[in-house]
């Protein structure tokens, strides 16, 4: 049987994960976590076989659970789900140290059998991130302006593409405006860019949103 704790913050989106995998009889999911807080408190008194992790939740996001989990129980494979596409996150989750990366879009079958797979110590990738990862990992290749960019930076950068404003991301991370604005300083600085038209037409233009 493979216990399975799953990280999200919409009940709704738990209940789906719970429902398909009811379905299966070596899948079962034995607790849910609503932010990062929870998932690293339930892991630090529980045991786990598999971690099913959103990437974008309130507070801590999943990069930073993932990183935390992985000085603290580093065996424990972790399966990270998102509403991104793969280009916007994946690679950095593996280089994180997730075990895979799915989309919320995925079918309930690759859902399963990604399970199952990371349970037993395997990685569970898609063909073309596989691709992804070849070109990421060759030394020649040169790093894109937004590569060189934090998780939490990476994180700003996408909500402002996306049109939210310094107040909407301040409300949604749990952090100060003051703060986003100096996050969003350091990035336009970084990215040597001037406002926030440019560094959205750099977002498109990289495919890093719609």
């Amino acid at each position: 049987m493979i216990k399975i704790l799953i990280a999200d913050d919409h009940p709704i989106v738990r209940q789906g994960f719970k429902q398909v995998l009811s379905e299966t009889a070596d899948l079962v999911v034995a607790d849910e976590a609503g932010n990062g807080q929870e998932v690293l408190g339930l892991v630090a008194r529980k045991e786990y076989d598999v971690i099913l992790l959103d990437i974008s939740m309130p507070g801590k996001n999943g990069l930073e659970v993932l990183k935390e989990l992985r000085i603290t129980n580093p065996k424990i494979p972790v399966l990270i789900l998102s509403i991104y596409p793969e280009e916007q996150y994946a690679i950095r989750a593996l280089k994180a140290g997730a075990s895979g990366y799915l989309t919320k879009a995925s079918a309930p079958e690759e859902l399963i059998s990604a399970i199952r797979k990371v349970s037993r110590g395997g990685k569970y990738i898609s063909s073309s991130l596989a691709e992804k990862l070849a070109y990421e990992l060759d030394g020649d290749a040169e790093k894109a302006p937004h590569e060189t960019l934090s998780d939490r930076e990476y994180q700003i950068l996408l909500m402002i593409a996306s049109g939210k404003t310094v107040s909407d991301i301040a409300e949604e991370m749990c952090l100060s405006v003051k703060t986003v604005s100096t996050y969003r300083s350091r990035i336009l600085d970084k990215m040597k860019l001037k406002n926030n038209a440019e560094l959205t037409t750099y977002a498109i233009r990289n495919k890093l949103v719609e």
